[in-house]
């Protein structure tokens, strides 16, 4: 992986370019929507993104944990975690896009 991130800016960028708001409109726009999300989520909500995807907050129990160095019991005290599911089309999409990046060599005896 290159390491590449996409970022608010970038979001925005996108934004400007395909809806043609202003630069400033659209970063508004794009800080709305994660804010929102951000905010739903928050209060315990699960987010569902039609073709994209669900993020859910779940709750995890207290558990007894190891220190790997000195093999020490710790508790870990309950907290809530955030979960993200992709939907069968991005899963689908992000397959199709792996498969065409794999050099034919590679990918030979994948085929059966």
């Amino acid at each position: 992986m290159k390491g590449n991130t996409i970022t608010r800016a970038h979001l925005a960028e996108a934004v400007y370019q395909e809806v043609g708001l202003s630069r400033n409109e659209s970063a508004e726009l794009v800080d709305t929507v994660l804010d929102e999300v951000s905010n739903a989520l928050v209060r315990g909500e699960s987010v569902k993104i039609s073709s994209f995807g669900s993020f859910l907050v779940r709750m995890k129990g207290e558990r007894i944990g190891r220190n790997p160095k000195t093999g020490e019991e710790v508790p870990i005290k309950p907290r809530r975690v955030l979960v993200f599911r992709a939907s069968h089309v991005l899963k689908d999409r992000v397959n199709k896009g792996a498969e065409s990046k794999v050099p034919d060599n590679q990918g030979a005896d994948r085929q059966s």
